[in-house]
This record gives structure tokens, sequence and C-alpha cells, in this order.
């Protein structure tokens, strides 16, 4: 090179990143695979979580649906592991298939509703939802009543949280905002921090026991069984802790959302 001479790197082009996965026929059947005891775990537990009527083996044929379709929607362009879009494909797509089978009675449904109603129109006139003797008192019926609806109830109440927040019947789920292009970030598409915000006032606003109930519950992913020797009380009771613990938390949100 001669002295004086500059010499000019070539501009590299502008890398673009796939927005697709692209696999081969033997690494797609790999990765189904190396999924098939996670889907199988995620199966049992939600089983034991919601209800032991559940068929695992059909928890698992919805979670093989999500991961396929986790295959085909994941975008590697994103800022997230496909491990973590593919377990919030499978578990949607196995809360979807509980759902779909429609295993609580209609008369269940009509007084979970009715409890639902009276938990919001008192959570709207007074700020804050009602103790138990507060909500049997304004439903007409007795706490133990009260208290043994939500027993039946179990799962009933809610299943995912993703579902809070979520008042309109064309309302999408979360999971479809993470392979979402045009979405800011994955953790904006997760959740928004206006309802992040809104979710953690609301969960402080629940009784302490409420509040561990949920942690060990959605967090930790504890089973019912499994609350209820850590805090010595029996299954059943926890079962009720966390019906109360929804309801009131639908109704913190709703009363939020529709200010």
């Amino acid at each position: 090179m001669k002295h004086g001479a500059v010499t000019v790197e070539p501009e590299n082009p502008k890398t673009t990143l796939p927005t697709k996965l692209s696999l081969s026929t033997q690494e797609r059947e790999t990765m189904v695979t190396d999924f098939l005891p996670v889907i199988k775990y995620m199966a049992m537990r939600l089983s034991m979580r919601v209800s032991s009527g559940l068929n695992v083996e059909d928890l698992m044929s919805a979670g093989m649906v999500g991961l396929l379709d986790a295959l085909t929607k994941f975008d590697p362009s994103r800022e997230i592991k496909f491990r973590t879009y593919a377990e919030f494909r499978i578990r949607g797509a196995m809360l979807d298939e509980i759902r779909a089978m429609d295993w609580v009675p209609r008369s269940l449904r009509e007084r979970i509703g009715k409890i639902q109603h009276a938990v919001n129109e008192w959570t709207k006139r007074k700020g804050d939802p009602p103790t138990e003797e507060e909500l049997a008192e304004s439903l007409g019926m007795e706490t133990k009543e009260v208290d043994a609806t939500l027993l039946q109830a179990k799962g009933a109440v809610v299943l995912s949280l993703d579902d809070l927040g979520s008042h309109e019947e064309d309302s999408h789920p979360i999971l479809d905002a993470l392979a979402d292009h045009g979405q800011p970030s994955p953790l904006e598409s997760l959740v928004s921090e206006d309802a992040r915000r809104a979710l953690v006032d609301a969960i402080e606003r629940l009784p302490e026991r409420q509040r561990l109930v949920l942690t060990l519950y959605y967090f930790e992913e504890l089973t019912m069984k499994e609350i209820g020797v850590i805090l010595h009380v029996t299954e059943s009771r926890i079962c009720q802790l966390h019906a109360q613990s929804m309801i009131k938390l639908k109704a913190l949100l709703h009363n939020r959302l529709t200010r």
C-alpha cells in the first residue's frame, strides 16, 4: 500500500434476519422429539391443577398442536428464545383444549357468573372487593353456600392469568402478540406497562393469604394440594381461596378498565 493512501473497507450489506424458522424435516422431527417430555410434564401438571378428570393424553395432543403452531409462527428476528415461545404456545393450546371440553355444567357456570357479577358491582360501588361475609350478604346466601360453589368451580373460575383484562369477544390472546413483528418488544407484547401495573395493583389489594395462593399457584406452579401442605390447610380450602382471589382480581381489573 502506498504512503498516504487510504484503504476503504467495503460496506457490510445490511443483515436481514429471517422472520420464519427454516428447518429440514429431520430437524423438525428432532425438535418435536426433544419437546415430548416437556409436553407430557405440562399436561400432567395442568391436569392436576385444574381437574383430576382431565385426560392427559388429550392435553398432550393439544400441546403437540401448539408446538407445531409455534414452529410455523415463530419469528427468529424477535429477541425471544424459541423454547420460551413454544412453551407459551403449548400451554395456550392445552388451555384451549380444556375450555373446549366444557366440563363445567351450565348451572354451575350460571352460579359462578352470578357471584362474579355481585363482586363486580360491589367493587364498582365501594372501590374494593367484598369480604366473604359481604359477598354472601349481597347474594342473599349463606357464606358456606358461596364457599361450596367456589369449591365446585375449582379451575372453572379462570384457567390462565392470560385471561385477565380480556373482556372483548374479539380480543386476541397475549400469546398471539409474541409472533407479531409489529409489536414493540417481547416484554411489551407479553403485557403492556399499564396492564402490568393494573395487575400488580389489583394483586396487592387482595388479602395476604389469597396473594400467597396466587404466587404459589401461578408463578411457582405448585398444585392446590402442594399449596395446602405449605399453608397447613386442606386442598379444598386452597381451591376456595384461589377462586375467591381470581373473582376479586377480575372485578378489580374490570372496574379499572371500564372507568
